[in-house]
């Protein structure tokens, strides 16, 4: 076994033996959801995120691409990908970061301090430079209505069964939707 494959398995049984569950896809270590809970403190306290991690095969020289499956509203985030826009897993990634730091201190970090200068969700961005009264309030609602434990239950019953609602409305999607897959 390589260096970089025994270095992905220790990180992720490291995060499976944390207090972070964890749900592999296709029986491997390469891709899972981590379910993520928002920072104490912060507009995003009490929200229950679904996570999407998938692993290169250059890991941990390469960085994990990671992304929220659920909707959340922040100007660092895209919207219906789910995408991050998080320079120390984008640009400066180091093997010395675990996945562990991604869930303890880089997503904690993001929520706790979005940058509106760099954003990924223009008008997240927009509404939290223009009307702070009005982006907390909106992150909120979103909360409520997306990062609920029961909004992670549906969406694994769902991924498990196969199926896909199908909305009766012609673009085929709706604000209930779930975002994407991470962009790699």
């Amino acid at each position: 076994m390589s260096s970089p494959s025994k270095r992905r398995e220790m990180d992720v049984m490291k995060l499976m033996m944390s207090d972070y569950n964890v749900e592999t896809i296709n029986d491997g270590l390469n891709e899972f959801n981590v379910e993520f809970h928002g920072p104490k403190e912060s507009l995003y306290e009490g929200g229950v995120w679904k996570i999407r991690v998938e692993l290169p095969d250059a890991y941990p020289y390469k960085s994990p691409s990671i992304g929220f499956v659920n909707k959340i509203f922040h100007p660092n985030v895209d919207e219906l990908s789910g995408s991050v826009c998080l320079d120390v897993i984008n640009q400066s990634w180091s093997p010395m970061f675990d996945l562990l730091n991604v869930f303890e201190v880089f997503l904690p970090q993001l929520l706790l301090y979005p940058n509106p200068s760099d954003p990924l969700n223009g008008d997240a961005a927009s509404l939290m430079i223009r009307d702070r009264e009005k982006y907390d309030q909106k992150v909120k609602e979103y909360c409520e209505r997306y990062a609920r434990k029961e909004n992670i239950m549906n969406s694994a019953a769902e991924e498990q069964s196969g199926e896909e609602d199908v909305s009766d409305d012609e673009s085929g999607s709706s604000d209930n939707d779930i975002a994407g897959h991470v962009d790699p």
